[in-house]
């Protein structure tokens, strides 16, 4: 049976409040449709570091960091509404948002030269910060969420101080990968790196989703043996925008369309400019 962390009440409380953020966020999401035509260049910035709003009074197992990545820190008006819906929900939590160009010096200054290489044959950017996501948190650990996806209970009472990780199971029942909360060094998280850079390794041309992707989690960890929570009583996804807002300045758009004209890896010897350079 699978190791749920909240009680049943708990649940039904969580239940109601995610209902309503996402009543909200779809609010706000429709209301933007006429603000991004009034001001269809409106910008907004999500910044590389922010400091938490409240000082936590106890040291926590997990890291006090929330990641994320995205092709671009310049985003539209309902993604930064997430972002801010986030912060609201995760106050003791400093925030990282790591860009494209980022994640690749992170990995490169963290990690030996064959998994930056191994790295850099990602071509897709869906699938890159599939393989960042885990390094980071292998490495630092922390709270790992996806440009679109908000919280709807507090993070600091979902995660409380003694808990090591927390992953969010799928409608299916599926272990997912828009949420990973860890304590750096788990063996679960190293589990994935390790698969992740054999799929690449072994040239498994089999998608995103199963390269790089929770197709990996499910793969390799049994979702009986961690502790996990249903999407509807931690994190959803889409509330507050959508992909015409999220992809508005990716003309190759979504990783599900991108995946149909390019291949997830590039060829070993087809080097990238960015990996010359660095040579």
């Amino acid at each position: 049976m699978t190791r749920q962390a909240s009680s049943t009440g708990a649940s039904l409380s969580r239940l109601f409040v995610g209902r309503l953020i996402k009543l909200t966020g779809n609010v706000f999401k429709l209301l933007s449709y006429p603000f991004h035509w009034v001001l269809p260049d409106k910008r907004f910035t999500l910044p590389s570091h922010a400091a938490p709003l409240i000082r936590p009074r106890r040291p926590s197992a997990i890291p006090r960091t929330l990641w994320q990545t995205n092709f671009t820190d310049r985003v539209t008006l309902p993604v930064y509404l997430n972002y801010l819906c986030n912060r609201l929900m995760a106050p003791t939590f400093e925030y990282r948002f790591v860009s494209t160009q980022g994640r690749a010096d992170f990995i490169e200054a963290n990690y030996p030269a064959e998994v930056s290489r191994s790295y850099s044959r990602l071509q897709i950017g869906a699938a890159q910060a599939d393989f960042w996501r885990v390094l980071v948190l292998h490495a630092h650990g922390g709270v790992y969420m996806d440009i679109d996806a908000h919280l709807i209970w507090p993070l600091e009472r979902i995660l409380g101080t003694e808990r090591e990780a927390l992953f969010v199971r799928s409608r299916k029942g599926g272990l997912t990968n828009y949420f990973i909360a860890s304590r750096p060094g788990l063996a679960e998280i190293q589990a994935v790196c390790e698969a992740i850079g054999n799929n690449i390794a072994e040239n498994r041309q089999c998608g995103v989703f199963d390269m790089t992707g929770p197709g990996v989690f499910d793969e390799v960890i049994d979702v009986d043996s961690v502790e996990s929570e249903s999407y509807r009583f931690l994190c959803l996804q889409g509330s507050f925008t959508n992909e015409r807002f999220q992809y508005v300045d990716k003309p190759q758009g979504k990783w599900t369309q991108e995946q149909k004209s390019i291949g997830v890896l590039r060829r070993e010897d087809d080097e990238t400019p960015e990996a010359a350079e660095r040579r």
